[in-house]
C-alpha cells in the first residue's frame, strides 16, 4: 500500500523506487501483486507516464487514510518522543533561509529519529507529484490551495524598501502616489501585483506602480534592491538584516500594507500524520502564529 501511494504521488515508478530505496522492478512487481490481490487495475502505465484508473483513485484516497491511521496508532504506542521517518518540507528561498531553518534545531534535537528533507524554491511546487509532506506558503489575499489542508503559522509585515544610493539619485517618496514616478522591482507570484494598496488614517489608497524589473525569486529582488535598481516590497523577515545594517531604508512608514500570511499546506487533507502535525505545531509556536 505504501509503495502504491508513493508511485501515485510521484507519478513515476523510478522516482518512487529512488525514494523508497528499492529497485524499479521491485516497485513494479509490488504494485502488480497489489492489483492481482484486488482483482483490478489501479494504474495505467505507458512508456512515458502513469495515470490512475477510477478504481486506483478510490483506492489511493482510502490507502492514504489507512496509512495515516496506522502511523498514528504506532506513534501513540511509542509516544511522540519516538517519531521517526522522513518529513519532506518545501518552502520559499528567503523565508525558508531566514525564518524556518533557524528554528529547526530544537525540533530535530527533540526527535532524533526524524529526518527532514528541505526543498527550497520560490516556484510553487506541486505537493502531490513532488511527494511533499508539507509546504510553506506566503500569501497576500485568499489562499488558492483550497483542495489541501492548511494551517496559518504567522502574519508578517510588508514594507516598501530602497537603497540609500537609489534615493539619493531619485528622491524619497513621501506619499504612496509618489511611487508612480519611481522604478519598482516586482517578484513573480504572490507579491507580483503592480497595484500596491496602502492604509492611512482609515483611508485606502491603491497605486499602480511602474515595474522596470521582474524577478522570480525573493533573494533576487533583495539583491536588486540593495544594488539600487529600484523600490520593492519586502518583509521584515526578508530584509531585516539589510534594514538594520543601513543597506536598505524603509519608506512610507506611516502607511500600512496588507500583511502577508504564512501557511502550512499539507496534501493529505485535514488529517495530519503524527510527524507532520508535530513539526507544524513546532513551527506555529516558533513563528509566533495565531494558528
Amino acid at each position: 500500500m505504501t509503495v502504491f501511494v508513493r508511485v501515485a504521488d510521484s507519478g513515476s515508478l523510478s522516482r518512487a523506487a529512488r525514494e523508497l530505496k528499492l529497485s524499479q522492478p521491485s516497485v513494479s512487481r509490488i504494485v502488480g501483486m497489489l492489483e492481482a490481490r484486488l482483482g483490478t487495475t489501479l494504474l495505467l502505465r505507458t512508456t512515458r507516464s502513469l495515470s490512475l484508473t477510477d478504481a486506483g483513485a478510490l483506492y489511493l484516497e482510502r490507502a492514504r487514510r489507512l496509512l495515516a491511521e496506522m502511523e498514528e496508532a504506532e506513534q501513540a504506542t511509542r509516544g511522540l518522543d519516538s517519531l521517526h521517518g522522513v518529513i519532506r518540507l518545501a518552502m520559499p528561498l528567503m523565508y525558508g533561509t531566514r525564518a524556518i531553518i533557524p528554528v529547526l534545531a530544537p525540533f530535530l534535537a527533540r526527535h532524533s529519529d526524524l529526518k527532514v528533507e528541505l526543498s527550497m524554491s520560490d516556484a510553487r511546487q506541486n505537493l502531490i507529484t513532488d511527494g511533499v509532506d508539507l509546504a510553506i506558503r506566503i500569501n497576500v489575499g485568499p489562499l488558492d490551495d483550497s483542495a489541501f489542508g492548511a494551517r496559518k503559522l504567522a502574519l508578517i509585515e510588508r514594507v516598501v524598501i530602497a537603497a540609500p544610493a537609489y534615493l539619493a539619485t531619485h528622491g524619497t517618496p513621501a506619499t504612496p502616489t509618489d511611487l508612480i514616478s519611481h522604478d519598482c522591482i516586482l517578484q513573480h507570484g504572490s507579491f507580483g501585483s503592480e497595484s500596491w494598496r496602502f492604509r492611512h488614517n482609515k483611508t485606502v489608497t491603491s497605486v499602480d506602480v511602474h515595474a522596470r524589473l521582474w524577478i522570480n525569486s525573493a533573494p533576487g529582488v533583495l539583491a536588486a534592491t540593495v544594488a539600487g535598481l529600484g523600490l520593492s516590497l519586502g518583509t521584515r523577515v526578508m530584509a531585516g538584516e539589510e534594514l538594520r545594517s543601513g543597506q536598505l531604508v524603509q519608506l512610507l512608514e506611516g502607511y500600512e500594507l496588507d500583511p502577508a500570511e504564512v501557511f502550512a499546506i499539507f496534501p493529505a487533507g485535514p488529517r495530519l500524520s503524527a510527524k507532520v502535525r508535530a513539526i507544524v505545531d513546532h513551527l506555529a509556536a516558533s513563528l509566533g502564529a495565531a494558528a
